[in-house]
């Protein structure tokens, strides 16, 4: 599970047996974890972060979505 970046609390990350579906992201956080899609950037599922939280993810997703994407397709040779 390479970890792409780390903003606070906030670890940015994807697994490696991911590589069929569509670019995304998976962000823990304390002992929750949810996962956007980088194209077009939608919340994709949701485990025990508060909306507060994910509203706060969602904006550094758009902030850094061209060094997820890059660090996505990278890993997983797309």
């Amino acid at each position: 599970m390479p970890t792409v970046l780390r903003i606070g609390s906030f670890r940015f990350h994807f697994y490696s047996n991911e590589g069929n579906e569509p670019a995304h992201i998976h962000v823990r956080f304390g002992d929750g974890e949810c996962k956007f899609w980088l194209d077009p950037i939608i919340l994709a599922s949701n485990r025990g972060i508060s909306p507060h939280d994910i509203r706060e993810i969602e904006r550094l997703v758009f902030e850094n979505k061209s060094l997820l994407l890059e660090s996505y397709n990278e890993y997983h040779s797309i």
